[in-house]
């Protein structure tokens, strides 16, 4: 199970180094009302894959690749400092094992992670050493009320 677990995270990390950082793909989002559902619908993006801008902290935006397979939300260090987080390369630590070998960062706690309303709080996190690419992984899509991917659409509803 445990090598199962290190090679999601690590599959989630590759993809995350192999694709470029530009904005790709869009998101919309549906009005909600109090006690109504909210909706996100991401458009795939010419890669293949999935990506949103999400609010962290209730500060900076963060572009963010949406990874399934990814265990937790994971950060660039550029994107941890951008938002202030407290963190010192000069301890990061060994905190999971890819299939390249050991992968350094440091776990932390954000606040809050929004996506076009879609809102989670307290979400485990880590930093990683060496990422170009931010994840939205398990640990936000959980969270969230149903994930589905119809085509080239990916929609994240939430609420009611």
């Amino acid at each position: 199970m445990v090598r199962l677990v290190a090679f999601i995270f690590a599959f989630g990390l590759a993809l995350g180094f192999a694709l470029p950082s530009g904005k790709v793909g869009n998101a919309t989002a549906e009005a909600a009302t109090p006690g109504q559902q909210r909706e996100v619908v991401l458009t795939r993006g010419s890669t293949g894959h999935f990506f949103t801008d999400a609010k962290v902290n209730g500060k900076a935006s963060v572009h963010f690749i949406v990874d399934t397979g990814a265990s937790t939300v994971a950060l660039t260090v550029d994107d941890a400092r951008r938002l202030g987080l407290p963190i010192d390369p000069a301890n990061f630590e060994v905190i999971a094992e890819g299939s390249g070998g050991p992968v350094r960062g440091q776990m932390l706690w954000l606040d809050s992670v929004d996506v076009d309303g879609i809102r989670a709080e307290k979400v485990r996190a880590m930093v990683l050493e060496g990422s170009s690419m931010s994840l939205l992984g398990q640990t936000f899509l959980a969270r969230v009320d149903q994930v589905s991917m119809s085509g080239d659409y990916l929609s994240l509803r939430d609420g009611a």
